[in-house]
């Protein structure tokens, strides 16, 4: 079965403040081109990808635009936009010019608390996405998912899909008010989530899966088997870089060995067709 990556990093050399969990990691400095992801990908039976942005810019996301228009295998583009710009049912009549561009991301962590989703702005630019077909991706931290659960609320029918980055591991202290913010995100039936998320940002050993098996369980027992999708949230494509080749490779065949209790049409459902149509690929 060829499956859809949803989450991949397209860039040219970034540095570390365009992604706050991330500081000073070598590969941010290399350039991560298409050319080279598409092998890692085909090796791991992967059909195409989603390119999501990294850069708080709107030059990225022309720079994902055209790079999708090359590569057929970019199946869609997450971009970014200033959501609060006084402009920006403007900014959103124009990218709905183009088809390849699904939504739009913002860097949620860079803010206490709600950080930007309690803001009226903010607001005001999540209301106008509906209107031109656009998604949402939550960037957000485990204490920020109570402020994604009001915000979701807040706009019915709006698509939002949660990035659980590797912030998102809560502790076991936590966890017990992890699974409840996440049952309570999830009982909206307008936001999905994305897997792996907390394991994918790990440099040493790739853990086992009785390890982290609470933590899908989890994400899936909330949000059910219609709104989970794969999304490795990696840059691991550049020649050089082999261990995190091989990385991406064992996170795969974790995630695989993960699902394989699953039915058929389940697996289907998690490694392409939920993607497919949150995205409208």
């Amino acid at each position: 079965m060829k499956t859809i990556d949803a989450h991949q990093h397209i860039w040219k050399s970034i540095g570390s403040k365009d992604i706050p969990t991330d500081n000073n990691v070598e590969y941010l400095q290399w350039d991560i081109a298409p050319k080279d992801k598409w092998p890692l990908l085909s090796a791991n039976d992967f059909e195409g990808c989603v390119a999501v942005q990294t850069k708080q810019s709107e030059k990225e996301t022309d720079f994902l635009i055209v790079l999708a228009k090359q590569y057929k295998f970019i199946k869609g583009v997450v971009g970014w936009v200033d959501i609060q710009a006084e402009n920006i049912l403007e900014r959103l009549e124009w990218y709905r010019s183009f088809p390849i561009l699904k939504g739009f991301r913002h860097m949620l962590q860079k803010g206490s608390g709600g950080g930007p989703m309690v803001r009226p702005a903010f607001k005001r630019g999540i209301a106008a996405l509906r209107r031109y077909g656009f998604t949402y991706d939550l960037l957000i931290f485990p204490e920020q998912l109570k402020a994604a659960s009001r915000l979701a609320a807040s706009f019915p029918g709006q698509k939002f899909v949660v990035d659980l980055s590797t912030g998102s591991h809560p502790g076991k202290r936590q966890l017990a008010s992890w699974r409840a913010d996440i049952r309570q995100l999830a009982s909206n039936p307008d936001v999905y989530c994305k897997i792996p998320g907390m394991i994918t940002g790990r440099c040493g050993a790739m853990p086992a899966l009785q390890d982290l098996r609470w933590y899908f369980d989890g994400i899936v027992e909330a949000f059910g088997m219609d709104r989970v999708m794969y999304g490795s949230d990696r840059p691991l494509n550049h020649p050089s870089f082999s261990p995190a080749a091989r990385k991406y490779e064992e996170m795969t065949r974790l995630i695989v060995e993960y699902f394989s209790t699953f039915s058929k049409e389940e697996g289907e459902l998690f490694f392409v067709w939920n993607a497919v149509n949150f995205y409208n690929l």
